[in-house]
């Protein structure tokens, strides 16, 4: 094989791959929803909108900026298990997806990063069993050294391949300016965690 022939097969395998490799991102990188679809927004406190008006929750402002129904679901200073044991009924209102951010609380309070990995996992099997797709929220493990995504929450989304947004969280957690207290979003940080979900979303 003759150079000009061996680079030609090659720019063409590379231009494949990365063609491909496209594809798969466009796919797992977000949810279309039509405007009748429902969202279901699951988790605790974050979710519920602890520390502003129910009006600038993240589900509240991402109902307003979508137009889409949005189910906030959050209660306050619940753990996974608890979780767990209330997302079936929540289950039966048949959303099109459901925002699962959970695990803030086991991590708070120290309890096992396995425990809290199977809760996940199982919360995820119990939504796809639905017929609902998942946007994995990571939550950060919160370190001497900062705010970083606690590893678990990629290890969940690997196994699962379910949409992951992975930082918005920790930009939030990171910076006072977006905080109403050392853990929880004020009205910006709220509208940070909503608008990094639509980008995730394709709305027909």
């Amino acid at each position: 094989m003759n150079k000009i022939k061996f680079i030609t097969i090659l720019v063409v395998a590379t231009l494949l791959f990365s063609i491909i490799s496209q594809n798969i991102d466009d796919e797992t990188s977000s949810h279309v929803l039509k405007k009748d679809d429902v969202i279901l927004a699951f988790g605790d406190s974050i979710t519920y909108g602890y520390g502003v008006p129910s009006a600038f929750s993240y589900p509240s402002q991402l109902q307003m900026k979508t137009g889409l129904h949005v189910i906030n679901a959050g209660v306050s200073g619940e753990e996974s298990s608890e979780g767990l044991l209330r997302l079936p009924a929540l289950l039966k209102q048949k959303p099109k997806l459901v925002i699962l951010c959970h695990g803030g609380n086991d991590i708070l309070r120290q309890r096992s990063h396995v425990k809290l990995k199977n809760n996940l996992l199982a919360m995820i099997k119990l939504i796809k069993n639905s017929g609902a797709d998942v946007l994995l929220v990571g939550v950060p493990d919160f370190g001497i050294f900062g705010f970083k995504t606690a590893k678990l929450y990629s290890e969940v989304a690997n196994e699962t391949g379910v949409v992951f947004e992975e930082d918005i969280l920790s930009v939030i957690e990171s910076d006072r300016r977006f905080k109403s207290d050392n853990i929880h979003p004020n009205k910006i940080g709220y509208e940070m965690m909503a608008d990094a979900f639509i980008e995730r979303l394709a709305i027909e």
